[in-house]
Order: C-alpha cells, then structure tokens, then sequence
C-alpha cells in the first residue's frame, strides 16, 4: 500500500516509542493534573495537530531545510524553548491567568490551551528531524507515491500517540480532580506544572 513496508513492524516501533515518555507526554500530563480533562485533551490535539503539520512539511520536504540548515535549527529550536519557558514562568508567577484555571475552561480558555500546545509541538525542530528519520526508513525506495506513503506512516504515528495520550489525560485528570480541591494543593500543582514546562523549555534549548 503506497509503497509502504513492514507496516506491522511500523506500529510496534510506534508503540514503543510512544511508551517512552518524551516533552509532548510530559506536558500534556502537566495539563492534566494541574488544570483538568478539558485542558489536557486541548494540549493533546494542540499537539496532534502540531505533528500533523510535521508530517506534511517532511512528505513536501520543506523539513530538510531543518536538517540542512545549523542556524535555521538553533532559531526554530530556541523559539520553541523559549515559548515553554515563556507559559511556565507564566504559570509559576500568574495566579489569574489563562493558564491557571483549574477545573472548568471557556471556550476562549479551551482555544488558547490548544493553541499553546499546536506551538510547543511545532516549535520543537527535533520532531521534524524525527520524522525525516524514523518514516523514511518504512517507505520503498522506488515507490512512486512516497507522499502518500509519508503522510500515511505519519498519521498512524499520531493516532498510536493520541490514543495513550487519551489514556494518560483521563487518569491524570481524575487524580487532579481529588487534588484541586484542596486550593493549596491546586496552586502547588499549577506551580509544578509551570515549573516543569521551564525544564522542557530549558532542556530542548541546550539539546545538542
């Protein structure tokens, strides 16, 4: 199908993969436990969609200009890791803000997690580099419709992610739910959800 190979293979490298908790599953776990369900499944498909766009860039090639380009890596790199840093300070330091509502989200809230979670994913260049090499490699070489076969691979790989992800928000909604009760214990958690957005920011800045 599109020239795709071992496509069963594909997904059990997906799986693993996806168990390996990574940036992305952090924070939408943050989301979740400091902020509830409706913020984590707004990161998650801010972040579903971020990969989407990924997915199209690598298949159109526009993601070898990452990979070719040390200057256009650093600038896209540090303007996602200065994004995480910027909404975990954010949080740590804000009691009313956008990010800090802890159980129930307007639709502007619901819109602006999303948003923030899209960002983070798209600003993170190390996933465009993933997926020039990890799908490439699942793709025959005289294939003539590899930008099927890419965007195919690339899809499948989201829905593996989203699908644990999902899992992971309903659980660690359902612990923040007994947490947020407590206001002390809420605004301990918003703090500890920003604070680690800041060691992602800080982590993919001084990524090699």
């Amino acid at each position: 199908m599109f020239g795709i190979h071992d496509f069963g293979v594909f997904i059990g490298a997906c799986i693993v993969l996806t168990l390996t908790p990574g940036p992305d599953t952090l924070y939408i776990l943050g989301r979740s436990i400091a902020q509830g369900r409706k913020a984590g499944l707004a990161s998650l498909l801010g972040i579903a969609c971020g990969a989407m766009v990924h997915t199209f860039a690598a298949a159109f090639g526009l993601s070898a200009v990452l990979a070719a380009s040390a200057s256009a890596f650093l600038i896209v790199k540090f303007a996602g890791a200065a994004y995480l840093i910027y909404l975990g300070l954010r949080m740590l330091f804000s009691r009313n803000s956008q990010t800090a509502i802890p159980e129930s989200f307007s639709s502007k809230g619901f819109h602006a997690v999303f948003r923030q979670g899209f960002l983070t994913n798209l600003l993170n260049p190390k996933v465009a580099l993933f997926y020039l090499a990890f799908v490439p490699q699942f793709i025959t070489a005289g294939s003539s419709s590899k930008f099927a076969a890419f965007v195919v691979l690339g899809f499948s790989f989201i829905a593996v992610g989203t699908i644990w992800c999902l899992t992971l928000v309903w659980f660690a909604a359902l612990i923040g739910d007994r947490l947020r009760t407590n206001p002390t214990v809420s605004e301990r958690m918003n703090r500890a959800a920003g604070a680690l957005f800041v060691g992602l920011g800080v982590r993919l800045a001084t990524s090699k």
